[in-house]
């Protein structure tokens, strides 16, 4: 019988961004940012599978409300303490430092860059904080880069994961030329030659990867709503649709990463366990036919 056994990962991790949780009502009138993070978290259950560490690469709170972080913090925390899921909260655009840190973190307040190192089981994930108070463009101080160089001075035993919110990546939507992290060049000077990885980032509200100082990075879309790559340019247009996270599998040699957009859709064909079982112990020929008859249905 055919092995059909999963590849095993070393490390498994949810990467979600922007999700724009608001004080009250709706997000820009249309959209329940709550919902479909709830959504997101009860699909975890169906799924039978539990991440190691949940990564949210920023712009959680649309306005940096306490009220929006306390829902935020109260929602996830209880899944990912069933699931034994560290919870890595990184700063977006939209986050406020101050209550970022007393809701999320359980620390005091301060208008000091959010940064911080998590040990995930050998692999290092580092939280960079890349915002700029009051604006909503990236920026990392020399503070930063001086201390992010000191922590990758030393290799992780399987290496390093940087989560920031503003992704060092070009974007086909010109209006993110306004809103980029810039001085790019003096990150990639730290990250190059490291155990970096690979770069999770959020901020422009769709699925995209490239790589940068010879490291690939993974931009999530958002759950809240997310944008139209069709518009004409320049142009923008935010959708209540195409929403989603990713899943990061992060094996010896590779990382992989994969989306899974948010909602129900229509099932065209389905094989539980059983049935794969019964499939794979026929013949071949038996196997060709089945599926031939699957066809034409």
């Amino acid at each position: 019988m055919t092995d059909l056994t999963p590849d095993t990962a070393d490390h498994f991790l949810l990467h979600i961004s922007d999700t724009h949780f608001v004080g009250e009502g709706l997000l820009h009138g249309g959209v329940d940012s709550d919902k479909n993070l709830r959504e997101l978290l009860d699909s975890l259950s169906a799924r039978q599978q539990n991440p190691e560490a949940i990564i949210f690469t920023g712009d959680l709170a649309d306005m940096g409300e306490i009220e929006a972080y306390e829902r935020l913090r109260d929602m996830v925390e209880p899944v990912a303490a069933e699931m034994g899921a560290t919870v890595i909260w990184v700063m977006g655009n939209h986050d406020e430092r101050g209550a970022f840190r007393s809701v999320l973190l359980g620390g005091e307040a301060s208008s000091e860059p959010v940064d911080a190192v998590y040990d995930i089981n050998g692999l290092r994930i580092i939280a960079l904080d890349s915002t700029v108070p009051g604006k909503h463009h990236g920026e990392i101080t020399d503070e930063q880069l001086d201390w992010l160089a000191d922590v990758l001075a030393s290799p992780a035993p399987h290496g390093t994961l940087l989560a920031l919110h503003h992704p060092p990546v070009p974007s086909p939507i010109a209006m993110m030329k306004l809103v980029d992290l810039k001085d790019q060049d003096r990150l990639a000077k730290v990250i190059e030659g490291t155990d970096v990885r690979g770069i999770l980032g959020g901020h422009l509200h769709y699925s995209t990867f490239t790589d940068f100082a010879g490291v690939p990075v993974s931009v999530a879309s958002a759950t809240c709503y997310s944008q139209d790559l069709a518009m004409a340019q320049p142009g923008a247009r935010g959708m209540d649709g195409g929403q989603s996270h990713n899943l990061v599998h992060v094996y010896g040699d590779k990382v992989m990463h994969s989306i899974v957009p948010l909602g129900d859709f229509a099932t065209l064909y389905e094989m539980q366990a059983d049935q794969m079982e019964a499939f794979l112990a026929m013949t071949p020929e038996q196997r060709e036919a089945a599926m031939s008859g699957a066809a034409q249905n």
